[in-house]
């Protein structure tokens, strides 16, 4: 800075030299001709501007608070590591259709052909001892997981536990003193705030680039509808495929968010990437390796966002807070007190002002546990304490391998057990168990028929079943399945 000032003071002293020069010239040049001074103007102009210097800004001064990320990217890059999977199909060909008649005819089986498909993505070592968190698209289906550290070396990895509705995924490596990620609060990150995303983009390993969060609570409609918990944290951070399952981290190094997902046209980033929140990645990684299922609190109500014109027909003064469009009879909501018309305001003093913060925040517990809710009824304001229920409407922990709720179906199903599979002659299978209100109420499937294929995907658990579901590209839902004499049949609604 002081040689720019320096640099200024020099051009003010040939700027007052030149100006004097000047006014001297003018008076000498009183008595001559016009073109003569015309002439000796142009001359002086000319001079002036040749030893006038130029000013330079100053770019950039380095200052106490301005934002170090290099500690943040040691701490972060060996705990982000570099996912391939292998997805083995089987063809559908000639040989696929009639291999069991060939055999039968001339004693040799038909020949099939598999196709193997990589892909690849990244992941967060989450303990010393080797779970790491991903995306569920990036080990969805897949029959071999290999891991590789920042230091070349591969492991192989089992997959523990998947949760379609998140889009995440918890594997395990065999290892022990492995450098890890801790979780920071996801809650607390502000609009504006520097972050890193931390991924192996394009295969490039262990790639690091910042930018600031730009939005919060964001839903982008990409895990369909249902179940689906969408509530991502913005960043201008460049994400490009490959990144999937990578690390969202703040300037301390703590992790803040999994990186799922960029807005673009051309499949690359184009200025906006969306990672979810690590409380809710938190607590689905807790239920995985607790229950092997994840585990979900409901309010019981139908939420529908407030706007205008919704305030202005309910005579609501304001609009702020999420619409209770219904209440669920038998839900949390109508034990507590909770009646259609109110406006949800905060849960557990934490204010909600879209359906996406209210999803994102009720994510975060399970059935059984407690929360204090604010309602706005007609402008009078009320407190509520509430006791979160399951998709079944109770506080039971479901655990893999025990009987579910769907909704959608309205159906308690059950993983069928390898004695009925072997029965049955069957690979895959869910048990119904009792028909509740829904869509299968009246359509003469009865009880213990077996759903072994949804929109031709196996499903022999919860979340096969929301994989299904979830994968459906039209708007009709094929069912498969076995009646308990053996029959077969299929069903489409």
């Amino acid at each position: 800075m002081r040689k720019v000032s320096l640099m200024l003071m020099l051009a003010g002293l040939l700027m007052a030299t030149s100006c004097d020069e000047l006014l001297n010239k003018a008076k000498e040049n009183e008595n001559e001709t016009p073109v003569e001074q015309e002439q000796q103007q142009e001359a002086t102009v000319t001079q002036v501007e040749m030893v006038q210097p130029q000013v330079h800004r100053a770019a950039y001064v380095p200052g106490a608070n301005n934002p170090d990320f290099v500690d943040a990217a040691e701490n972060s890059v060996d705990a982000v590591v570099h996912i391939m999977t292998k997805v083995v199909k089987q063809s559908n060909t000639y040989n696929d259709f009639f291999g069991a008649l060939l055999g039968q005819l001339y004693g040799y089986p038909g020949q099939t052909r598999s196709n193997t498909m990589v892909a690849y993505g990244s992941g967060v070592v989450l303990t010393p001892d080797g779970y790491i968190v991903t995306n569920n698209h990036v080990v969805e289906g897949a029959d071999e997981v290999e891991v590789t550290f920042n230091n070349k070396v591969k492991k192989t990895a089992v997959i523990i536990g998947t949760d379609p509705t998140t889009d995440l995924a918890l594997i395990k490596v065999e290892g022990s003193g492995l450098p890890y990620l801790t979780f920071g609060d996801s809650d607390n990150v502000r609009i504006g705030e520097w972050v890193l995303a931390v991924g192996n983009p394009f295969n490039l390993t262990s790639t690091v680039t910042a930018g600031i969060v730009s939005a919060k609570a964001r839903n982008l409609s990409i895990l369909g509808e249902g179940t689906s918990v969408e509530s991502f944290i913005q960043t201008d951070a460049a994400v490009n495929p490959g990144n999937s399952g990578g690390a969202l981290v703040n300037t301390k190094g703590e992790l803040i968010g999994i990186n799922a997902a960029i807005a673009s046209h051309t499949g690359s980033y184009e200025g906006y990437s969306f990672a979810i929140p690590s409380n809710i990645v938190r607590k689905v990684v807790d239920d995985l390796l607790l229950y092997g299922e994840t585990q979900r609190g409901y309010i019981g109500i139908v939420p529908r966002e407030l706007t205008q014109e919704l305030a202005e027909k309910e005579g609501l003064e304001n609009i702020e807070g999420v619409y209770v469009a219904e209440v669920t009879e038998g839900g949390a909501a109508k034990l507590a007190g909770v009646e259609k018309g109110d406006v949800l305001t905060a849960i557990n003093g934490k204010k909600v002002n879209t359906v996406t913060q209210m999803m994102e925040t009720i994510r975060q517990y399970r059935p059984g546990d407690k929360v204090k809710i604010e309602v706005n009824r007609k402008g009078r304001h009320y407190r509520y304490d509430l006791t979160l229920l399951n998709e079944a409407g109770n506080v039971n922990v479901v655990k893999k391998g025990d009987a579910f709720y769907n909704s959608e179906f309205g159906l308690m199903l059950q993983p069928v057990s390898q004695n009925d599979m072997s029965r049955l002659n069957i690979r895959s299978g869910l048990k119904i168990v009792e028909i509740r209100q829904g869509r299968f109420m009246n359509s003469g499937v009865p009880v213990d028929f077996v759903i072994t294929k949804v929109n031709g995907y196996g499903v022999n658990s919860k979340t096969d079943l929301e994989n299904a579901l979830k994968n459906n590209r039209s708007r009709r839902t094929t069912i498969e399945g076995v009646f308990p004499n053996g029959m077969t049949g299929s069903f489409y609604y």
